[in-house]
């Protein structure tokens, strides 16, 4: 983790000013949302309900996240018209703009949006807990995070800089034994220093990470976008564990191509086929300082492709198929960034492959509110090629998730949203007593994870969760109640005990979270949870001492 101890000062007078100008300009009826950001659900929300539409079909970030409202909604009605969800200024615009080919493709002017400043802040009372949350840590005692950006658009290109500071009091709790060559690193796996970059407590001081988060620099034609930078991509339409990529670890750099959300028309005949969506991207990533300590492996390079289609012919559905590889980092492993025969178990001294794809289906009834998603996630594919492999055995290293959305009207300014999500990340039967799991790797040692935690959910190592959530929307924010449980890691009670589930370790979860504007702009947001943590060292006695975890956290933000 880097380490961030520089002070910064601010001009109070510099920054009003901005801010009146900024009031002054034209804006955009547009918005783009950081990833689980409370602005990105509501839009979602509204897209359930056919008032705002999707501009992503599979692959997510924020520069690809740029809403807009439809409908009512666009004439100013909806549940929080009176509330500023982040604006766009036009800061110039061409009075001239050409007209030729090219340039219809490009935003003729200058466009600026401004995020945050937000301030998170959460206290664990007795365990590290939180996900989703980039590369701030929820370890035990007081943790805080800090991100604000700005974002300039003009003639195709897109600069955006949203960096996250976060601190960590990271308090001692009792650990298992490590299985790396750090006290505080992940308790099992093939073998030393074998299996996963997951440590148990990141040392045992507090500490401060500065990570460069959303930024990037990208130029984008039509739909045509290349990008350079470190925006956290979420893949697949999962609310809580996208089986592939999420934001629950820090970022990490990347090189990406390919085409945003776009519609395809048979030419001459004028036929809407659908749409389409396709990236593709190689970037780098970290180990932790808590796992080995040889320095020549420091650095994994991850490869990933992602592809859509939503079908003219089936209006709400959206097909996808994801695939990401590991391999160790050398330049010569470029050449596997497209899926070929030849990545397949390459040997030990080779690239160190490992490969995961998922495919699901996600698929929206916006005249009722509803929507319905899964998505099914295999490593290494099948041994023998994919048909062969799935018709010889279709549950290996199989992963799952299964979700259903479901709004629910109160009236013109209060209305629900139903939230239930399945995940299994477990052990397959066929690997019963192996030392195996969805984010381990005997060859990329530090399995699938950047600085020490999980690029996709957290649940890689071999758990599963079911989690429910009610939100009540109204004018001046929301309040949610979530009910959820999980076993963080049966794989390890699979290979350790076998079938004797009444060892198993579990989390029981209630939390109430509420987002109140204070004005149109200002918001503040707040929750408390307890978190019921069960035979938290899994053992495999009757003297099972269980840990009460109380949960709290606390924030701000202001939009321009």
């Amino acid at each position: 983790m880097v380490r961030f101890n520089e002070n910064f000062t601010f001009s109070f007078r510099a920054i009003s000013a901005l801010v009146l100008v900024l009031l002054l300009l034209p804006v955009g009826l547009f918005s783009q949302e950081a990833l689980k950001s409370a602005e990105e659900d509501y839009y979602g929300f509204l897209s359930l309900q056919g008032l705002a539409n999707r501009p992503a079909l599979n692959y997510r970030t924020l520069s690809d996240g740029q809403w807009r409202l439809e409908g009512e909604a666009a004439e100013g009605s909806h549940v929080w018209a009176g509330n500023n969800l982040g604006t766009t200024f036009t800061l110039w615009q061409d009075a001239s703009p050409a007209e030729n080919w090219f340039a219809r493709g490009l935003l003729q002017g200058i466009d600026l949006k401004v995020y945050g400043p937000e301030w998170y802040n959460s206290y664990n009372t007795a365990a590290p807990y939180g996900q989703n949350d980039g590369a701030l840590w929820q370890g035990k005692g007081y943790n805080t995070s800090l991100t604000a950006g700005i974002r300039f658009e003009s003639y195709g290109f897109e600069l955006t800089l949203k960096p996250q500071l976060s601190f960590s009091q990271n308090l001692s709790f009792d650990l298992m034994p490590s299985n790396t060559d750090s006290p505080y690193g992940y308790f099992w796996g093939y073998g030393k220093n074998v299996g996963v970059d997951a440590p148990q407590r990141f040392g045992d001081k507090p500490f401060f990470v500065y990570d460069w988060g959303d930024s990037e620099v990208r130029w984008t034609w039509h739909s045509f976008t290349v990008g350079f930078g470190t925006q956290a991509i979420w893949l697949g339409p999962a609310s809580m564990n996208p089986i592939l990529h999420s934001n629950n670890a820090p970022s990490y750099p990347k090189v990406d191509i390919g085409l945003r959300r776009q519609p395809v028309v048979l030419p001459w005949l004028g036929w809407y086929l659908g749409d389409v969506e396709a990236r593709i991207w190689t970037g780098r990533l970290t180990e932790s300082d808590y796992f080995d300590n040889d320095d020549s492996n420091n650095h994994n390079m991850i490869h990933g492709l992602a592809l859509a289609y939503a079908p003219s012919f089936v209006p709400g559905l959206t097909l996808f198929a994801n695939r990401v590889c590991l391999v160790k980092w050398d330049w010569a492993n470029m050449k596997y960034i497209w899926p070929l025969a030849e990545n397949t178990h390459v040997g030990e001294q080779g690239a160190g492959e490992d490969q995961k794809m998922s495919f699901g289906f996600d698929w929206v009834f916006p005249q009722v509110g509803f929507e319905v998603y899964g998505e099914v996630g295999v490593d290494d594919f099948f041994q023998g090629g994919f048909l062969k492999g799935f018709a010889r055995y279709p549950f290996d290293s199989m992963m799952i998730i299964a979700g259903l959305k479901k709004v629910f009207n109160f009236g013109t300014s209060l209305k629900g949203e139903f939230v239930l999500e399945y995940a299994n990340f477990e052990l397959p039967r066929n690997r019963q007593r192996a030392k195996y799991a969805f984010n381990f790797h005997h060859q990329v040692v530090q399995g699938y994870t950047n600085r020490g935690q999980a690029v996709g959910s957290p649940l890689g190592v071999g758990g599963n969760s079911q989690t429910l959530v009610f939100n009540l929307y109204y004018p001046k924010g929301m309040t949610g109640l979530t009910i959820s449980r999980n076993n963080p890691d049966d794989t390890y009670m699979y290979w350790k005990v076998g079938n004797e589930n009444q060892w198993y370790k579990a989390n029981f979860i209630i939390s109430v979270d509420s987002l109140f504007y204070i004005t149109r702009s200002f918001s503040v947001f707040g929750g408390l949870g307890f978190d019921w943590i069960i035979n938290p060292y899994y053992d495999t006695n009757k003297d099972i001492t269980d840990i009460y975890n109380f949960t709290f956290n606390l924030g701000a933000k202001y939009s321009l």
